[in-house]
């Protein structure tokens, strides 16, 4: 039976209030293996690497894989599922192009002229996992925010089939998205590859998108070499209902959640308590063996998930705060009065008309989100990811005039003598 346990419990709710990134020792050092064998042998070592875990045939003039032209892309996949794709696509491009934002430049009262200006990164990896099923959506969650960012070469690299193609979906969303190139690599090694570059692949700025614990792990590695988005580890979702929730929908964002991975932490938080032994009577009576991933439903299920009962509101947004969740689905009355207290999640469902599944697909907003606790201080991806920040100032003689005296008492103060002594150069 599944049972309820109290928002006040904090024993209890241990396991789902645990964040951050710390793979098992095994995990850590085979991707400091494979990333050290990349960086010695390039090619080489992606073809071996291929070979072990993808595909037997694989070899270096295989890495890389034509992109087909639209109509021809188009026609392979059924067309049900290319109109999906451009729906999701065209909704991406439109909510990521009005997070552009303008150079900020003025002149002070002294005539001392600022500016803080945006420029894209010049190369970015999108990583696309290839894993139990293809993922078109996630080439057009992570490339298209890139191309309206400005970014001049976007690359995709994802794992190849055992015949060493690539998904036809995938082929698809690369070439409606725009991608500049793409390769049949995967795992640790595709990331090392495109931190390091090889004869094949050149390195890139910025490396983003989903993927297993080895591909992550492999970004926090390379680290430096270039940027990443973010440390992903498995699916979670939080589900807020109160009496007027179905707790058959509510039970339906959970199962959507731990069909991703057998390590998915899943959770209701509920003032109801009816509304709770409801959804417990809905999964105890539940034939997940029936399911088409009902070996990681189950697993999920099984150590990752918890229904909270909470006293008050206030325990439902401190429930909120310790998970920090990566999906948050507000199936209640008024959300409204909710979202101005939620300061920790990587995306919110506002209603219960709204699966998690839409932010995943067709809403437009991006489903590649902080997970783990990481929606306590980062973000999920967005046109910003693409773009960095530099800053100009052009001193007025009036300004270098005043502030000379001061600039150089400040500099001599932290024991900067050659600091000092620029700003009294300026001033004789």
């Amino acid at each position: 039976m599944i049972s309820v346990v109290r928002a006040s419990d904090r024993a209890a709710l241990a396991g789902l209030y645990r964040g951050g990134w710390d793979p098992a020792p095994d995990v850590r050092e085979g991707v400091r293996a494979i990333v050290a064998e990349v960086r010695a042998r390039g090619d080489a070592a992606l073809e071996d690497y291929t070979r072990r875990f993808d595909d037997p045939q694989a070899d270096a003039g295989r890495l890389r894989v034509a992109i087909p032209m639209l109509e021809r892309a188009r026609r392979l996949v059924p067309p049900e599922v290319a109109s999906a794709i451009e729906r999701a696509r065209d909704r991406v491009a439109a909510f990521h192009r009005r997070q552009l934002r303008d150079d900020i430049a003025y002149t002070d009262d002294d005539g001392t002229e600022y500016r803080f200006a945006y420029v894209p990164l010049r190369a970015v990896a999108a990583y696309v996992p290839g894993g139990s099923a293809p993922l078109p959506s996630s080439v057009v969650m992570t490339t298209v925010p890139a191309k309206i960012a400005g970014v001049e070469r976007v690359i995709v690299l994802t794992p190849p089939q055992r015949d060493g193609g690539i998904h036809p979906a995938v082929l698809f969303a690369c070439s409606l998205c725009g991608v500049d190139e793409l390769y049949a690599v995967g795992g640790a090694q595709a990331i090392a590859a495109a931190a390091y570059g090889t004869a094949s692949i050149a390195p890139v700025d910025k490396i983003v998108g989903p993927g297993n614990v080895w591909v992550t792990e492999a970004k926090r590695q390379v680290f430096g070499a270039c940027a990443i988005d973010g440390l992903a580890g498995p699916s979670e979702v939080l589900v807020v209902a109160d009496d007027d929730a179905a707790s058959e929908l509510v039970v339906g964002e959970l199962l959507a959640q731990a069909e991703h991975d057998p390590l998915a932490r899943v959770a209701v938080v509920s003032e109801s308590r009816a509304l709770l032994e409801a959804c417990a009577q809905l999964l105890d009576h539940l034939d997940v063996a029936t399911l088409p991933r009902g070996e990681i439903v189950a697993a999920a299920l099984a150590n990752g998930l918890w229904l909270v009962e909470a006293a008050t509101r206030e325990e439902i947004f401190a429930v909120i705060d310790g998970f920090a969740p990566e999906h948050l689905s507000l199936q209640v009355r008024d959300p409204e009065a909710y979202l101005p207290r939620i300061r920790r999640a990587g995306a919110i469902f506002a209603n219960a008309r709204t699966p998690v599944a839409c932010g995943d697909y067709l809403a437009g907003t991006n489903h590649v989100l902080p997970t783990s606790g990481a929606a306590r201080f980062s973000s999920g991806l967005s046109t910003a990811d693409f773009l960095r920040t530099y800053t100009v100032v052009a001193n007025s003689e009036e300004r270098m005039r005043g502030d000379a005296a001061a600039l150089a008492a400040f500099a001599e103060y932290e024991g900067l003598a050659q600091h000092a002594e620029t700003a009294r150069m300026r001033a004789r």
